[in-house]
C-alpha cells in the first residue's frame, strides 16, 4: 500500500487513545492468548521474549515495534529476566459519509487492520516520544491528554516513513480466521453478529460477507455446524442425557436441541445414537457422572443472546413448574377418554349423567363441538400469495409474524410482530415495537432466534435474508427497493389479510399530502428550493434523489419541492439513491432556500464554521435538523410522521 494512501486514511480517521502502559515481566511470567481489546503499538525497551501475534512469531529484543489490531491474540514468553515494554492502546474510526475512493482504500488495505514487527533505524527518537506519552498519560489532565495525541501522531508518522523506506513486510489481518478461531473456542457461549464484529473491530455486515465468501456459510451456520458435530461426538461416546448434551453445546434444553439436531442432521438425536453406535464404542459412564465430564451446571442460552423469548431463558428450563408432568402415554389415554365421554354425551336430551351428575343436552354439545371445529378450521386455513419467489402458501390470518426492516408497514396494518429487526433510535414506530423480540440487524438476523419464535409467516426485504430464513416458515420476499410504497403496502396487506386496511392507509396519506401542499402554497413555500444534507467533517453530503431516505421522498416526491438547480435534474431522473460529497468551499452553490440536515448523536458541530454560517439558509434561520432515526425509513408510518415534521418545520419559519 502506498504511503500517500496510508496518510490519507490516517488523516480521515478519528483516533482515540485508550490506554498507555509500561509493563515489566519476569522470566517465569507468561501472557497467553490475550485477545486485544483495541489496536496496539508495543515497543520493547529491555530484555528479550518470544512474542506471538495471531500465530505469527516474533523474537523480541530491545527496540522491537509491534503493531496489532483489535481481536488479535497476543502471547508473550520472556526468555530472560525483566522483559520491559510499553503498550499503547488506540481506536481508529473513519466516520460516514465516506467518499468512494476512501472506501476503496479501506477495502484494499486498512492500515488499522494490519500487523507488523521490526526494529527501527532510529529507535531513540521513537523511544523518547513513547516515554513522554506514558508520562503525560499518567498525569490524566486534559492538556496532557491532548499532548499525548500530538505525540502519537508524530510517533506514527516516523513509523510510516521507516516502514515504507525499508519496505517492511506487513500482514493483513484475516478477520475470518480470527472469527473461526473464536467460534471454535466459544461455540457453547451466547454469540451474536454484533458481539463478534465488535470483538474483531468490524461491522456485522462486512464480517458476514467476508465470512460467507471464504467459508460458504454465515457465522451463525458455522456455529451450528460446530455444535452439531460436537453433539454427534457426545451421542456416540457418552451415555449423557440429551439435556446434558444440550447444555454442553450451548442450547437451553433437550427439546430445542433435538429440534435443531433433526433440522440439520436429518434424524432425531436418539435415533442417531441408536443407529450409529457400535457395540463397545461408547464407555459405560453413568449419566449422573458423565455430566461432570461434559457440562457445567450453568445453562447456556441460545446463540443470539437477547433475541430469544422461550421459557427456558434465565435458567428456568429445569424448573418443574415449567414442564408438564404428564407422560405422552397418559396424555393419549386422557384424550381418548375425553373423546369417549364426549361421544356418549352427544345424542338425545334424555341421556343423563352417571351418579346424578349434570344433564347435558345433545344440542349444546353439538354447538360446543361446532365452535371448536370452526376455530381449529379458521386457524388452519391458508391461502396462496404470488411473490417474486413464486407462490407462497401463508395462513389466512397469521398470528406470529416476523418482519425484517419493513416494520412500520406491518405495524401500520395493526399487526404486532413477535420478532423484528432492530430499529434506529428515534424511528417513528419505535414505541409500537415494545415487547417484540429484537432479532438484530435486518441484513443478518439469527436464524436460531427466528426459529425459536415459531413464526407462521416471515417478511424479508432481500434475497440474502430470504435464503437464510425460508426453510423456517412461509417466507415472503418484498423487494422494497424495486417497488413503490403503494405496491409494497398492498402486497404486505395481502400477506397479512389486511387488504382493506392497506388501501385506507394510502388514501389517508395522499389526502394529507394534498392538504400539506396547499398549506405550503398558502405560506409561499411550495416554490422554494430545498436541500437535504448530512455530515460535516471536512465535507458535506448533498442528497440528489427521491429514494435516498433522509426525508427525500416526502420532500421531492410527495410534496414536489425542488432542489437547487445544480441537482434538480438528477432528482427528477434518478431512480436510486444519489448523493454528492462536497467540500465546504463549493457547498453554498448546492444550498437551497431551506436546508434539512440529518441529525444524529455525535454529528459534527458546525457552529464555528465560517463557510457554513455564511449560507443564507443557515444565517437566516431556515436550517432544519431532521432526526436520522425518523428519516431513515420509508414505511407508511415513517412517511406520515416525516410529512408532519417537514411541513410543520417549514411553516414555522414564516410565522
Amino acid at each position: 500500500m502506498r504511503l500517500s494512501e496510508q496518510l490519507i486514511l490516517w488523516n480521515h480517521a478519528f483516533i482515540n487513545i485508550i490506554d498507555i502502559r509500561n509493563i515489566t515481566m519476569e522470566l517465569d511470567e507468561e501472557l497467553r492468548s490475550y485477545r486485544l481489546p483495541a489496536n496496539i503499538f508495543l515497543y520493547t525497551v529491555r530484555g528479550s521474549a518470544h512474542l506471538q501475534l495471531d500465530g505469527q512469531r516474533h523474537e523480541a529484543n530491545r527496540f522491537l515495534i509491534l503493531h496489532g489490531s483489535k481481536g488479535c491474540c497476543l502471547s508473550i514468553y520472556p526468555t530472560e529476566e525483566a522483559f520491559e515494554y510499553y503498550i499503547i492502546y488506540y481506536k481508529a474510526r473513519i466516520l460516514p459519509p465516506l467518499r468512494q475512493e476512501i472506501m476503496s482504500m479501506m477495502e484494499r488495505n486498512n492500515p488499522f487492520h494490519i500487523q507488523y514487527g521490526f526494529v527501527p533505524d532510529h529507535p531513540t527518537s521513537l523511544l523518547h516520544k513513547v516515554e513522554l506519552m506514558n508520562k503525560e498519560w499518567q498525569e490524566r489532565g486534559e492538556l496532557e491528554r491532548f499532548h499525548v495525541k500530538t505525540l502519537f501522531y508524530q510517533f506514527v508518522y516516523e513509523l510510516l516513513l521507516q516502514i515504507h523506506s525499508r519496505h517492511i513486510t506487513t500482514t493483513k489481518v484475516d478477520i475470518v480466521a480470527q472469527a473461526k478461531h473464536y467460534l471454535q473456542e466459544r461455540y457453547a457461549e451466547p454469540v451474536t453478529m454484533d458481539l463478534l464484529a465488535e470483538l474483531l473491530d468490524s461491522s456485522p455486515r462486512h464480517l458476514s460477507r467476508l465470512f460467507k465468501r471464504q467459508t460458504g456459510s454465515s457465522p451463525i451456520d458455522y456455529v451450528i455446524q460446530i455444535r452439531m458435530n460436537k453433539a454427534k461426538e457426545l451421542l456416540l461416546t457418552t451415555d449423557a442425557t440429551l439435556q446434558k448434551i444440550a447444555e454442553t453445546i450451548g442450547y437451553p434444553d433437550s427439546y430445542y436441541f433435538a429440534k435443531m439436531f433433526k433440522k440439520h442432521v436429518g434424524v432425531a438425536p436418539i435415533r442417531y445414537r441408536s443407529g450409529n453406535i457400535r457395540p463397545g464404542a461408547r464407555p459405560h459412564i453413568p449419566s449422573s457422572v458423565a455430566r461432570y465430564d461434559i457440562a457445567q451446571e450453568k445453562v447456556s442460552r441460545y446463540i443470539g443472546n437477547g433475541y430469544d423469548n422461550h421459557y427456558q431463558l434465565n435458567e428456568r428450563g429445569n424448573i418443574p413448574m415449567n414442564h408438564s408432568n404428564k407422560s405422552p402415554l397418559g396424555v393419549a389415554l386422557m384424550l381418548c377418554l375425553t373423546l369417549l365421554l364426549s361421544a356418549c354425551s352427544t345424542g338425545t336430551a334424555s341421556n343423563a349423567s352417571i351418579n346424578g351428575g349434570t344433564q347435558v343436552s345433545g344440542e349444546a354439545s353439538t354447538s360446543a363441538n361446532s365452535s371448536v371445529n370452526q376455530a381449529v378450521e379458521a386457524e388452519s386455513q391458508t391461502k396462496t400469495v404470488s411473490t417474486v419467489k413464486g407462490d407462497v402458501e401463508v395462513p389466512v390470518n397469521p398470528q406470529r409474524v416476523v418482519v425484517l426492516y419493513l416494520l412500520g408497514d406491518v405495524l401500520a396494518l395493526g399487526v404486532k410482530p413477535v420478532g423484528s429487526s432492530s430499529a434506529y433510535e428515534g424511528a417513528a414506530f419505535e414505541k409500537e415495537l415494545a415487547g417484540s423480540t429484537d432479532l438484530g440487524t435486518w441484513f443478518e438476523p439469527s436464524p436460531e432466534a427466528v426459529l425459536a419464535l415459531d413464526p407462521d409467516v416471515i417478511i424479508v426485504p432481500s434475497e440474502e435474508t430470504y435464503q437464510m430464513l425460508y426453510q423456517i416458515a412461509p417466507t415472503v420476499y418484498i423487494p422494497y427497493e424495486k417497488m413503490s410504497v403503494d405496491e409494497r403496502l398492498k402486497q404486505i396487506g395481502e400477506v397479512l389479510g389486511k387488504e382493506g386496511e392497506s388501501q385506507t392507509l394510502l388514501d389517508n396519506f395522499y389526502a394529507k399530502v394534498e392538504q400539506s401542499k396547499q398549506k405550503l402554497k398558502d405560506a409561499g413555500i411550495l416554490d422554494k428550493r430545498v436541500s437535504i444534507m448530512e455530515g460535516g467533517k471536512g465535507e458535506m453530503s448533498v442528497i440528489s434523489s427521491k429514494q435516498y431516505g433522509r426525508g427525500s421522498q416526502v420532500i421531492y416526491e410527495y410534496l414536489g419541492l425542488k432542489g437547487p438547480e445544480l441537482i434538480q435534474q438528477e432528482i427528477e431522473t434518478s431512480d436510486s439513491g444519489g448523493v454528492h460529497n462536497l467540500s465546504f468551499e463549493v457547498l453554498p452553490k448546492y444550498a437551497g432556500d431551506y436546508i434539512f440536515r440529518s441529525s444524529y448523536e455525535g454529528m459534527v458541530d458546525l457552529s464555528d464554521n465560517a463557510i457554513w454560517n455564511s449560507i443564507p439558509a443557515v444565517k437566516e434561520g431556515r436550517l432544519i435538523e431532521l432526526s436520522f432515526g425518523l428519516s431513515y425509513y420509508n414505511d407508511i408510518i415513517s412517511l406520515d410522521k416525516q410529512l408532519d415534521f417537514i411541513v410543520d418545520s417549514l411553516l414555522a419559519t414564516v410565522k
